[in-house]
């Protein structure tokens, strides 16, 4: 503890509040019912601070807090009520009284209330942490359900005859061994298989991955990926319905294949030449695919990953629900399978950790597509995409979502989100300005971006932020 002055300036700095750091200008007072609820969603979220006496918007200054005076009482309270061991310390800045809370995380397993209700941070807000993340906290400490077993008792020849051990080392780009050992070895190296009294036990991680043909696999069979093909813009008519038999690593580039020969054609118009092109590029089908796959819930049943393909239209799905909101896939990653995940990036399938999304966004834009459109229910995830619209074609909806999706991806990428940018990720002229100015204007009153207050400027030369920023 012992914060100094020194430590205080640079809080001042920090580009942004996270899941670990929150300040609050608190002048005159700071409710106990807050500083309850801040408790419990900072532990939530790994434990940090909660500042008061420093304001939370840009560019942040010391204003000092009147706030909790009696240090040993307000401890006593947190401690009584939440039963978290919280330490407040008091810092006599130049330009005020600071107050810092230090929050400890929460244990393996468990998660802290406050009056029943799971909290954790959301941007700016505190909201009720879903289902699916508090099965993935109370999970913690267990066996990842991938790694239970998917067959036991089996021969070496057995599992070479179940999963592709040659495409296996191609993916590895290493060569075959001469000896059935060296490929055994090399299988229970990855904890794809398991040594066993009556002889050898495959993973299930193994058998997705792997398979030859999932089906021989009772217990993961409902996971293979499916493939429905419609003809119109409804569910009205199927055309083709397809499930797939290889496993993930091992069948990737036949499903992406597959799936690019079902997709329609759209006409595009480029320095007044017409022609043809597929409704949405390949290297954004590949990431969304791959996406689809490492984030689904295993922990759930009876619902598959499924890419719908329609006439305007690609639809695809995954169980569960994401574990950040929509809004923050540019900017934050937190996956739910990580050692699937890093798998598929041994195998070059997936990307590098926390650049999925961003690409896709880019690969988008570059595309002239429509903003990619997430969308959650109940028990699954999903991302639509459309193919290639103009800025006429897109509708209000459609701008306002690209908008947004522009800021924050400039904002990652740290380079500036102003009216030009804008105007030429829509690829509109100068003299349209002033309608990227009311599309602009639009997200700051719906609360998607914000003005960048640092920069300063007109309203044309003016630069933006996504809201979280």
């Amino acid at each position: 503890m012992n914060t100094t002055t020194e430590q205080i300036d640079i809080y001042l700095k920090e580009t942004q509040e996270d899941h670990n750091l929150e300040f609050k200008g608190a002048r005159n007072s700071f409710a106990i019912e807050d500083l309850y609820k801040y408790c419990v969603a900072l532990a939530n979220e790994g434990g940090g601070k909660l500042i008061l006496g420093i304001t939370d918007k840009k560019p942040r200054k010391v204003v000092g807090s009147n706030a909790f005076k009696d240090i040993a009482e307000t401890e006593k309270k947190i401690l009584d009520t939440l039963r978290i061991s919280v330490l407040e310390e008091v810092c006599i800045h130049p330009q005020g009284r600071v107050v810092i809370f230090h929050i400890p995380s929460r244990t393996v397993g468990c998660a802290y209330s406050y009056r029943g209700q799971f909290l954790m941070r959301s941007g700016a807000s505190l909201v009720a942490m879903t289902d699916d993340r508090l099965r993935m906290i109370h999970a913690e400490g267990k066996q990842h359900p991938l790694e239970d077993p998917a067959m036991i008792g089996i021969s070496p020849q057995k599992i070479v005859d179940l999963l592709d051990t040659q495409k296996f080392f191609e993916l590895l780009n290493k060569p075959y061994p001469s000896k059935r050992d060296g490929v055994i070895e090399a299988l229970l190296n990855r904890k794809l298989i398991d040594s066993c009294s009556s002889g050898y036990s495959i993973r299930k991680i193994g058998a997705l991955l792997l398979a030859k043909n999932l089906n021989h696999f009772e217990s993961i069979k409902f996971r293979a990926p499916r493939v429905i093909v419609y003809s119109g813009t409804n569910k009205l008519k199927t055309k083709l319905d397809q499930i797939e038999i290889y496993g993930y690593a091992v069948g990737f580039e036949g499903l992406i294949h597959f799936i690019m020969s079902q997709l329609p054609q759209n006409e595009v118009i480029t320095a007044a030449i017409r022609k043809k092109v597929q409704l949405v590029p390949e290297t954004v089908i590949r990431k969304l695919v791959a996406n689809a796959l490492v984030h689904q819930d295993f922990n759930l049943s009876g619902i598959e990953c499924l890419i719908e393909i329609y006439e305007n239209r690609i639809e695809i799905s995954n169980p569960g629900i994401p574990l950040l909101e929509t809004d923050r896939f540019i900017d934050e990653n937190q996956c739910r399978n990580e050692r699937l995940a890093d798998m598929l990036r041994l195998f070059g399938i997936c990307e590098v950790k926390g650049s999925g999304w961003d690409k896709i966004v880019t690969y988008v834009e570059a595309a002239q597509l429509a903003a990619p459109d997430f969308r959650v229910t109940a028990n699954k995830t999903s991302v639509v995409l459309s193919g290639y619209k103009t800025f006429q074609e897109m509708t209000r909806t459609d701008r306002i979502r690209a908008c947004y999706q522009h800021v924050a991806l400039r904002y990652v990428m740290h380079e500036a989100a102003t009216n030009q940018t804008l105007r030429d990720r829509f690829k509109l002229p100068e003299d349209k300005a002033s309608t990227i100015s009311a599309v602009m204007g639009q997200a700051v009153k719906e609360s998607k971006i914000k003005v960048d207050e640092a920069a300063g400027g007109g309203r044309k030369y003016a630069r933006y932020l996504p809201y979280w920023a």
